[in-house]
């Protein structure tokens, strides 16, 4: 019987990316597993601790704290929540926060002597992407973050950075379902870009995130280094409400509508994911892509995705 020596080391293990690790490193046997959280009580904290995760207490502002629950590490996985206080704070106050705290998260990591692999959660460069054009706030800190890593030639020797499509989930958020006109009786969906803007989905990041992560893990030798996109499909927004309108047999509609229209429908949501959507909308198939090259599901092995089709069936619409 081999017995499991590799300790992967999850930041955020109660939320939508850190559960996925975790079940999809649970679903293996092949680590020791330790989640990191704020809260070691909660529910959440208690049933992972149930399965056998080692539930440790972390304040992502405080360095010394990670960097005591990350000792012993063979490998962590890295996340920042840009919108944890998106409701009470300013962007430029939610971009401050999370670059110090993903470079906390760094800091921290760069000290731990055991660390092989370290995959950090982010984004690509929009505005270098698309010459300046576009600036996205829950981008920007991540990409601070990147900076500080690269900048930390020892980290970066151990780095993967992970880029996570948009999420497939995101259909049932008030600004982006479609929306039901009762004097036509189509659904309608209303985003700030044209029917032909490609989106780049993960699908289901509760289930896909994990996948590519322990494919990460798993192959080192070809993801240290590099940059991964986690990503099930590509669709336009016109092919995503119609895939919806085919699954849930409801009719359906799409419009374009000015970005402030968008915003004053949803405040401060909508400029937030309008600003994202326009930049997909000018990039376009350049929207992931880096300097070198990125590495995708084909050249990391990875099946059993759960895609868009999946999600909208298995949601109920009333």
């Amino acid at each position: 019987m081999t017995t499991v020596t590799k300790l992967i080391t999850v930041v955020g293990a109660t939320g939508i990316q850190g559960g996925s690790v975790i079940a999809a490193a649970l679903k293996s046997g092949d680590y020791k597993i330790r989640g990191i959280t704020r809260d070691v009580n909660s529910d959440a904290s208690k049933a992972l601790a149930l399965q056998g995760v080692e539930m440790v207490k972390a304040d992502w502002n405080d360095e010394g704290t990670l960097v005591g629950a990350f000792e012993g590490s063979y490998a962590i996985y890295a996340v920042t929540d840009y919108w944890a206080g998106f409701m009470t704070q300013n962007v430029e106050e939610l971009i401050d926060i999370e670059s110090k705290q993903g470079i906390n998260l760094a800091k921290a990591a760069s000290q731990t002597a055991s660390l092989k692999h370290f995959v950090w959660s982010t984004v690509p460069d929009n505005v270098k992407i698309s010459g300046g054009k576009h600036r996205i706030p829950h981008f920007e800190g991540k990409l601070k973050v990147d900076e500080f890593i690269k900048q930390d030639k020892n980290l970066l020797t151990k780095t993967t950075f992970l880029w996570v499509g948009y999420y497939g989930t995101n259909i049932a958020l008030p600004m982006i379902v479609p929306n039901l006109l009762k004097t036509c009786g189509k659904y309608v969906q209303l985003f700030p870009v044209s029917e032909d803007t490609p989106i780049t989905t993960v699908g289901d990041p509760k289930v896909n995130t994990g996948i590519y992560a322990l494919a990460i893990f798993n192959q080192p030798q070809l993801t240290i280094g590099r940059i991964v996109l986690a990503q099930s499909e590509t669709k336009t927004t016109r092919e995503i409400i119609n895939l919806w309108s085919q699954v849930s047999g409801k009719p359906a509609d799409y419009i374009q509508v000015p970005l402030d229209h968008y915003d004053n429908l949803w405040p401060k949501w909508g400029r937030e994911i309008g600003l994202m959507l326009q930049f997909w909308e000018t990039a376009r198939e350049k929207s992931w892509t880096a300097d070198g090259p990125v590495l995708t599901k084909e050249d990391l092995n990875i099946s059993g995705l759960v895609g868009m089709e999946e999600i909208f069936s298995s949601l109920e619409w009333c």
